[in-house]
């Protein structure tokens, strides 16, 4: 069972990422702030839930949450600054739109730079705070939602199907019509290949 808070007696808002190890679109961040007697037997890290929970979900929390925010970095930042960089901005940028201003915060992973909160990183946060697992489910869905309207656009590369991780389809349809302005050229097909999208 998920724990409510790493710091109790505190304003804590967890955070998380969805769109890492992604070669198209943005990187997708939420911060939530939950209340103290939130409670939820489904909430779980986004991975180990079906679309339709991850959905069902994001209602639950959307309604219930103290604040929530969703926030991005594009392509373009990524191939500008990196991943990591971009995945801890994003978190930055949701955090910042909360309407409630935490006094921690938790962020799934290890990696975290320093920021005028106070703040702890957490490997498997998301299977471990449900603040940090709302934040999961806000990240992936939206996420999701923006993909597939990108797939309208691109309907070629699979993207309302692979989201824009390197899946087969994807990887041959780069080859086959070359990147769109939504892929990030910095990023490498697959590591054995050793190759770039600078076509």
């Amino acid at each position: 069972m998920l724990k409510a808070f790493h710091t109790p007696g505190v304003i804590e808002a967890g955070c998380d990422e969805a769109g890492r190890g992604c070669l198209a679109g943005p990187v997708f961040a939420a911060a939530v702030v939950l209340p103290p007697d939130f409670e939820n037997e489904l909430l779980n890290d986004s991975k180990q839930l079906t679309e339709r929970q991850r959905y069902r979900l994001r209602e639950v929390i959307e309604s219930q949450a103290v604040a929530w925010a969703v926030a991005e970095c594009s392509p373009q930042e990524i191939d500008k600054m990196n991943i990591l960089r971009c995945s801890i901005l994003a978190m930055q940028r949701a955090v910042e739109r909360l309407a409630v201003r935490p006094e921690h915060l938790i962020i799934d992973g290890n990696r975290w730079y320093p920021y005028e909160i106070p703040a702890d990183t957490v490997v498997k946060g998301d299977a471990t705070f449900m603040s940090i697992a709302a934040a999961s489910v806000l990240a992936k869905t939206y996420r999701d939602d923006r993909m597939r309207q990108l797939a309208q656009e691109y309907p070629q590369y699979g993207w309302d199907r692979n989201m824009g991780y390197p899946a087969k389809e994807h990887r041959e349809a780069i080859r086959q019509f070359g990147p769109t302005p939504h892929h990030r050229m910095t990023f490498r097909l697959l590591p054995e290949e050793q190759l770039t999208l600078d076509f």
